[in-house]
């Protein structure tokens, strides 16, 4: 039941989010197919984050644009930082990862 609400709530937070990126003043300008990509990169990394029992999805925010993936949040050590980096850039699609995960010790 909670891995259901886990991955419902990433979906639309996913889809939320989309609306967001679709333009606006300064965003950039994407395709609805790119955007759809970048929803799937997030919603695949965000499970991933979700199965690994050292990683916290709950504590690691994904941001998605043009391919390019930004992680955001809280980890306890520099090994599991490296972690979710390489598993952001195992998703097929990632063009780049800006890792900005704070390290909490």
């Amino acid at each position: 039941m909670m891995k259901k609400l886990l991955v419902a709530s990433m979906v639309a937070v996913g889809l939320a989010g989309c609306g967001a990126m679709m333009g606006g003043s300064g965003a950039p300008q994407r395709s609805v197919g790119q955007a759809v990509d970048d929803v799937t990169i997030g919603t695949k990394l965000k499970a991933a984050l979700a199965a690994d029992p050292q990683l916290s999805a709950l504590k690691i925010n994904v941001d998605t644009t043009q391919g390019n993936v930004r992680l955001k949040g809280e980890v306890k050590t520099f090994a599991l930082r490296k972690k979710a980096e390489d598993l952001a850039r195992s998703i097929d699609g990632v063009k780049s990862v800006d890792n900005q995960l704070i390290i909490t010790g």
